[in-house]
């Protein structure tokens, strides 16, 4: 008995020394493949990894002078400054309501454009019909943000005309705040349907031919094709996607809300990015706007790992 921990530890033993022989071996084999990681792994390193000791701000009393070290600690003093400032229920709110609206209206669309694309057979219309709609994402956040505030211009604006011309009356959209995260989901939409068809479309063109042959001889249609064939093809890749997706709920890119902005929407139009950004850049709060970022990060994290236990449990799927 007294010789079984001496096997035992003389089998790991083996086993470490076996796998540091395989990784030395292939990073033999493979040399130029990981230098080619390299640039990817240090810039990781470097602005994601790095910086991660910043998070202590959220916990002091941060002065520049000083810096992180020197600054002395305020606990969770920063976190109840936020849970019980005014605007916290608001930028919560609108940021969750801006994230789902997306989400709900914006996730399904590339989906359906990319089946509806994949049955078209005529091949110049697809192509033509596929740079159309890529185009806009092309378009940069404020050239964006200035042609949204051009259509949407109460005199002169084309969606005015038209709701003039039909008997309506013109709307400030930019000026009402309940308006605005109609103007920034549907703009969104619009700028970036066609780009994110592009990875569904990439599916479904390695879809085995002789499925769809086979499932024509015995009789289905067009949509038989799409639901039992198309749709279960597409299903791991929209479970990543949205898993993805839910894990960045809370993440609203600041840009392009800060430029729609303005002081009469402000109520509907005020998220965490640009909360964080007045408070924390602007009025040079770092320590309150860092635990506000630290609450939004925290928050993402919890639903991306619900989301991916839920997709595991539901269809198999997920990201780990």
């Amino acid at each position: 008995m007294a010789g079984v921990p001496v096997r035992k530890n003389h089998t790991e033993e083996q086993k470490k020394t076996a796998t540091k022989r395989s990784l030395s071996l292939s990073i033999r084999r493979n040399w130029q493949l990981y230098i080619m990681c390299l640039p990817g792994v240090l810039f990781m390193l470097l602005f994601a990894y790095k910086p991660m000791y910043g998070i202590l701000v959220a916990f002091k009393d941060y002065n520049m002078r000083v810096g992180v070290w020197g600054s002395p600690w305020a606990g969770f003093e920063n976190f109840q400054r936020l849970f019980s400032s005014y605007w916290f229920p608001v930028i919560l709110k609108n940021t969750i309501s801006l994230s789902l609206l997306s989400l709900v209206l914006g996730f399904p669309l590339p989906i359906i454009l990319a089946l509806i694309l994949n049955e078209v057979s005529h091949g110049r219309f697809r192509k033509t019909f596929q740079t159309i709609s890529y185009a806009p994402h092309f378009i940069s956040v404020v050239v964006l943000c200035g042609m949204v505030g051009l259509f949407l211009n109460p005199s002169t604006g084309i969606v005015n005309i038209i709701l003039t011309r039909l008997g309506g009356e013109s709307i400030n959209f930019l000026q009402d705040a309940a308006m605005f995260k109609w103007v920034y989901v549907l703009s969104g939409i619009w700028q970036g349907l066609g780009w994110g068809s592009i990875i569904y479309f990439a599916t479904l063109s390695g879809v085995d031919k002789s499925l769809l042959e086979a499932a024509e001889i015995d009789g289905a249609n067009r949509l038989h094709k799409i639901w039992y064939i198309n749709i279960p093809v597409l299903v791991p890749t929209i479970v990543i996607l949205l898993i993805l997706q839910c894990g960045s709920l809370l993440s609203v890119g600041y840009e392009k809300v800060y430029l729609l902005q303005n002081s009469t929407n402000l109520s509907g139009s005020e998220v965490i990015s640009t909360y964080v950004y007045k408070v924390g850049l602007e009025q040079a709060d770092f320590g309150f706007g860092t635990a506000t970022d630290l609450f939004n990060a925290l928050v993402n994290t919890t639903i991306l790992l619900s989301a991916n236990f839920l997709a595991k449990k539901t269809t198999e799927q997920g990201l780990f």
